[in-house]
């Protein structure tokens, strides 16, 4: 007799229970009831639709799943009753379908609050595939969009509004954006971040009434007498359980909704199961795709445990091991982890566990850096030895130790704020995934433990991509990814096998492979390059690495229509974007060297556009404040004086110090003023694996502090000193000695040499510093390659350098001159129209843009433009 299991929804988690049955190996006839015309895709990556992922790549359903199991699919089929005592369930095609047991996977449905207009045209929900594309239809028919709640769901599709390249606003009912999953500060970090991105954000709004716009298709006007106009708006202010047909048929349901499940996921009839976001459990429902996984998995379990005691054959596998107590007394649902880390809006944010630290005696850490626009926060036990929870906004990159941390209820350090704080002189204290025990659960979305990466490491799975696969770890949320490649590597390196440093999963190459391979092949896309040697779309690991490779190489614009996608946001406006979301502008001053007239007309430039002015480190002057929109008219003005970009915004040469040198001062020995512009000159705009400082000092005082720098010139008195590979960021470096005594056209020999190997040598994101490091051989190695030529290279390492040298081009000047580029400046996609809410404040006698904290009491300045 064959088991007759029917289910209810095909979404991710009824996927994952098809998945379980299958590797249960029970003998079954399964038909699967789905609602919509599309099988099970990935709701945790819908937003990808808006910017090019295709339906069909958000398929969960493996290639011939249903064709290999045997499993009865029905695509537009929605279940409409359950009829417990025959043990049925009808369908709207009118089938009705008997059952031995019921799944119950029908998931949620968007919250509409009960606002009044809420079913004009062009209001959405976000919830859906078929949802997307009418608010993609809608989204061409618009210029600005407003999204109805503040949550996670919320928030991403805000970023769907700004894929579609419509004026974006949040409305959120709490005093907070996240409420739930974030405190009051990491809120208020959150939404400057997300304001700085040029988001709307409008807290404490309850929503009265939607009624025609002015200026807009419709107005929303909220019960504090304040109203926004919009042209589309997205209703997606939670969730809440598809309950109705158990509602229906009698099953019991929570007092807040959803389905009463026990910890098998039995409901109130034993015959019946439910999983996901429809059950609730201990009167919680748990709206995150990992909870559910975890159900699934338990009630595929219980369904082939209990089918002996109810007569139903199993396989000869299965009812062995049923027999000889092999097939154990599944785990029961005990609840679930509800940490999370996404990135809503290109904003990094995570909560662990009692983010709110409600535990009686709780005691809290927090590090705020405003600099960097980052907040963490701890949450830890009263005699500091437990971490309770975590909050992470802007820099989430410590989620991965944290949640291992707090899962596993690992000892906390001496220090627990040294886990959150800048490292201090003997470190930062980290978590080694060694001493994570066998059970750690790595990936909470599909159960993975460390001890079952481990054994699929030592089956074979020895690259990322295969343990991805054959464990499932890192396929669903992917906050886990870091975590993953730490265990495999950890693994890898137990078993003495050389751990590879591929670029990312796209290409199986280290960066400086695909450098010569890309040359040596004349590739000048990023499709050419992964169409010859990767696979997959690219990540924003791969994209801008490739792109500054192809910088480096063929010396392109990098505005081109072909490489502009690939680029950062401070490439890609040729500007460095400034935690309030304006831009800052740094023209070249070779050597610091500048002429009255120049700077005439940096200070009209800063006046005409109300910009912050600021001599820097680099002996450069930086305008702050600029909006997107002006900044080729900002460009304009520059040019035409004769300044150039200075490339502080990208990964490349940016400045060559120095100090006045034997022209004024009465110690020096040589022009250092006339050699460190002649080095600006000749190396400016190169593109590299990070970014270049130079200085040039003119004598052994050293006022330039050229040891500190990339590459460092030192005058002697029968020529330079040269060295290299110092740096002066988090972690300082001296530069070392290459070279003693050599004239100017050896420096510049030399110079080109070093970094051209080091621009084809080094790992994406590496100083010269950490290169120089880590290069086996270290000093001695570079001088031989660099003074001696010991690997022949030197002439191609020059012609190369010369090649870059001599197709130079000033990358704003470029911009300016091309209408396709120019259309990329606008603060709004549809509308030549500027950001005119922009505040402005005094900062020691200068207007600059208030932040969010300030423009409730900034003075209003005006400004000519």
């Amino acid at each position: 007799m064959s088991l007759k299991i029917v289910m209810v929804g095909h979404g991710m988690v009824g996927q994952k229970f098809l998945e379980s049955l299958e590797q249960l190996k029970l003998k079954a006839s399964v038909t699967v009831l789905c609602e919509e015309a599309r099988p099970a895709y990935d709701r945790v990556q819908l937003s990808s639709f808006f910017s090019g992922t295709t339906a069909e790549a958000l398929c969960l359903v493996p290639e011939q799943f249903f064709e290999r199991t045997g499993y009865v699919l029905q695509l537009s089929a929605r279940a409409v009753a359950i009829d417990r005592q025959a043990k049925t369930v009808t369908s709207s095609k009118g089938d009705v379908l008997p059952y031995d047991v019921l799944v119950l996977a029908t998931g949620s449905y968007p919250f509409v609050p009960p606002v009044p207009g809420r079913e004009r045209e062009h209001c959405y929900v976000y919830r859906t595939l078929d949802d997307l594309e009418s608010i993609k239809t809608g989204g061409s028919q618009s210029s600005i969009g407003t999204v109805v709640g503040g949550g996670l769901l919320g928030l991403e599709a805000a970023k769907a509004l700004k894929d579609l390249g419509l004026q974006t606003h949040v409305v959120e009912f709490a005093p907070r954006l996240m409420a739930v999953q974030v405190d009051d500060s990491g809120g208020a970090m959150l939404r400057g971040k997300i304001e700085a991105l040029g988001v709307g954000v409008h807290t404490q709004k309850n929503t009265s009434e939607i009624v025609d716009g002015e200026h807009a298709r419709h107005r929303m006007n909220f019960a504090d007498g304040s109203h926004l106009e919009t042209d589309l708006i997205v209703f997606s202010a939670g969730i809440r359980p598809r309950d109705e047909l158990a509602r229906e048929c009698g099953l019991e349901v929570g007092a807040r909704g959803g389905i009463v499940v026990d910890g098998a996921c039995r409901t109130s009839d034993s015959s019946i199961f439910a999983i996901g976001e429809c059950a609730s459990w201990s009167n919680r429902v748990f709206g995150l795709v990992a909870p559910g996984y975890q159900m699934a998995d338990i009630a595929a379990r219980w369904i082939a445990y209990e089918s002996p005691d109810t007569g139903i054959e199993l396989d000869a596998q299965a009812a062995a091991a049923r027999d000889d107590g092999a097939l154990a007394r599944p785990v029961e649902f005990a609840g679930a982890d509800m940490s999370t880390k996404l990135k809503l809006l290109g904003v990094d944010v995570a909560s662990i566990g009692d983010a709110h630290g409600a535990t009686p005696g709780a005691l809290n850490y927090v590090f705020t850096d405003e600099a960097a626009g980052s907040y963490k926060k701890l949450v830890v036990s009263a005699d500091r030895k437990r971490l309770l929870g975590a909050v992470l906004v802007g820099d989430a990159e410590d989620y991965g130790n944290l949640l291992q941390l707090a899962l596993n209820g690992i000892d906390l350090p001496e220090h627990p704020e040294d886990l959150i704080l800048p490292a201090r002189s003997g470190g930062k204290p980290g978590l080694g995934v060694d001493m994570l025990p066998d059970g750690a659960l790595i990936c909470s979305c599909n159960a993975v433990s460390k001890g079952a990466l481990c054994a699929a490491v030592e089956a074979g799975s020895t690259t990322l991509a295969a343990l991805k696969k054959g464990t499932k770890a890192a396929s669903s949320c992917g906050g886990c990814a870091p975590l993953l490649k730490q265990v495999l590597d950890s693994e890898l390196k137990r078993r003495g096998v050389t751990v590879n440093n591929h670029l990312c999963e796209h290409f199986a190459y280290s960066r400086q492979e695909l450098f010569h391979l890309i040359k040596l092949g004349e590739l000048k896309t990023f499709n050419d390059v992964l169409v010859k040697h990767g696979q997959g779309r690219g990540c924003d690991i791969c994209k801008p690495a490739v792109a500054s490779i192809l910088a480096s190489t063929w010396n392109e614009h990098i505005l081109k229509p072909k490489l502009a996608s690939l680029q950062d946001t401070n490439d890609y406006y040729l500007a460095n974007m400034q935690k309030d979301g304006t831009y800052s502008v740094v023209p070249r001053v070779p050597g610091g060297e500048i002429t009255p007239d120049k700077l005439i007309v940096l200070g009209r430039v800063a006046q005409r556009f109300g910009l912050y002015t600021k001599i820097t480190g680099g002996q450069r002057i930086d305008l702050f404040g600029a909006r997107v929109e002006q900044l080729p008219l900002i460009w304009k003005d520059l040019v035409e004086a004769g300044f150039e970009s200075g490339h502080a915004y990208g990964k490349a040469m940016r400045t060559v110090k120095s100090c006045v040198g034997s022209t004024w001062c009465r110690y020096g020995v040589q022009d250092s003023v006339s050699m460190a512009i002649k080095i600006e000159e000749r190396y400016r705009g190169i593109r590299s694996p990070h970014k270049i400082k130079l200085a040039v000092s003119g004598c052994t005082r050293e006022c330039a502090e050229a040891q500190s720098k990339d590459v460092g010139v030192i005058a002697t008195e029968k020529g330079w000193n040269l060295f290299v590979g110092g740096n002066g960021g988090m972690k300082p470096r001296h530069a070392e000695l290459l070279a003693t005594d050599i004239d100017d056209a050896t420096l510049l020999k030399y110079i080109d040499r070093y970094l051209m190997f080091y621009i084809r040598t080094a790992d994406r994101l590496q100083r010269t510093s950490v290169w120089m490091e880590n290069i086996e051989g270290g000093l001695d190695y570079v001088r031989q390659v660099v003074c001696e030529d010991s690997l022949g290279i030197a002439a191609e390492l020059e012609a190369d350098m010369q090649h870059l040298v001599t197709t130079y081009a000033c990358e704003w000047k470029q911009a300016i001159n091309d209408p396709a580029t120019l259309k990329r400046f606008r603060h709004y996609v549809n509308s030549q129209e500027p950001d005119n809410t922009i505040e402005l404040v005094d900062e020691r006698g200068q207007v600059r843009p208030a932040r969010p904290d300030e423009r409730a009491s900034a003075v209003e300045t005006e400004t000519t433009s």
